[in-house]
């Protein structure tokens, strides 16, 4: 039989089968093209934290710059009360000494005059921090002996990124001895962040610190549309923030959730200690205070305990014409005029 006397039926194809068979089609197409396209499957897998980038239209996430001040890189003078008290063998005397005087320096170049005017130097940096709304969802979360618990978790996404700029101050040398007039501008490849965040009920005065719930992570991740690695407030601690300019930088996603938290809390704010290393301290020893300086994000919340996941939450302190009104409010937030957000130093509880 000849290859003329063969017969072809024509097939008819229904619009679902050809957009299979041109599906297929196509990715045979990419295979036969690039066939390394799947090679990475069989190597090295890539960094976690460049996988995916998450974007996100202007206006969804709030951006707070980093704030590092001049003022922030020293403290003095001091007076190390510790260390003269630690060692009064240090301290001039006149029988110590010929004819009752030093040598050859004059008595404030002794070891204890200058320890009385003591200024402590060092270099300060700040990380930038972006947010998603603070919001709320239910999430079953394990309460021991294997068993879970329906609780409402009130949750923060956020976004961390080193811009570099940090402040170092400069030695110049004056007379045989180093004068500090001047500070200069350094980066680093990457910075670390140690986070702790509390939720703070202005009403009640009662704070709560961030929660690890293993459970809300993944529900949160899809609510929020977060398709980078999105860590808690210990896995981000294991983070390099890398140094980056661009606006477009994907950063270092984390994950803030409390539970427990008082359903008629009306006016909340959020302070996020870590993203820099500034600090103050009244004096020199044990009991000189220690504050570090924090993020205040402030939040109000229109609602009641009915329906709480219905309640927007909103970022920023209410108004009011009303004068009295406002002067309450500015009360309850403990501030002097109304802002979304400050940076403040608070002591270490």
């Amino acid at each position: 039989m000849s290859l003329a006397d063969n017969q072809f039926t024509p097939v008819r194809l229904t619009p679902h089968r050809a957009t299979v068979l041109l599906g297929s089609m196509l990715v045979c197409l990419a295979a036969v093209r690039c066939p390394h396209a799947n090679a990475q499957t069989d190597g090295q897998a890539q960094d976690a934290t460049s996988e995916q980038v998450t974007q996100f239209a202007p206006g969804v996430v709030t951006i707070v710059p980093g704030d590092a001040s001049p003022e922030e890189t020293f403290d003095g003078p001091l007076t190390l009360k510790t260390f003269l008290s630690a060692h009064p063998e240090l301290e001039w005397k006149a029988p110590t000494f010929e004819n009752g005087a030093p040598h050859f320096d004059p008595r404030s170049r002794t070891l204890v005059e200058m320890a009385k005017q003591v200024v402590l130097r060092r270099e300060i940096y700040c990380l930038e921090f972006a947010f998603k709304p603070l919001r709320q969802m239910y999430v079953d979360v394990p309460v021991g002996n294997g068993k879970l618990q329906r609780k409402l978790v009130w949750y923060m996404v956020y976004r961390v990124r080193y811009r570099g700029g940090d402040l170092r101050p400069a030695a110049d040398e004056v007379g045989g001895s180093k004068l500090y007039q001047r500070l200069e501008s350094v980066s680093y490849d990457s910075r670390r962040f140690f986070p702790l965040v509390t939720l703070k009920d202005h009403v009640s005065g009662q704070e709560y610190l961030d929660r690890i719930i293993p459970s809300a992570k993944e529900m949160i991740a899809a609510r929020e549309q977060i398709t980078a690695p999105l860590f808690n407030s210990v896995e981000i601690t294991r983070q390099r923030i890398p140094l980056s300019s661009d606006e477009s930088a994907p950063g270092v996603w984390g994950i803030l959730t409390w539970i427990d938290v008082n359903p008629n809390v009306d006016y909340v704010s959020l302070y996020v200690s870590g993203l820099t290393n500034a600090f103050q301290q009244d004096g020199e020893g044990d009991d000189a205070p220690y504050r570090r300086k924090a993020l205040q994000l402030n939040f109000f919340r229109p609602g009641d305990a009915m329906s709480q996941t219905e309640d927007k939450i909103r970022f920023g302190m209410p108004s009011f014409d009303n004068p009295n009104e406002q002067a309450y409010i500015l009360d309850k937030y403990n501030m002097p005029e109304p802002l979304n957000y400050r940076w403040v130093f608070r002591s270490v509880k």
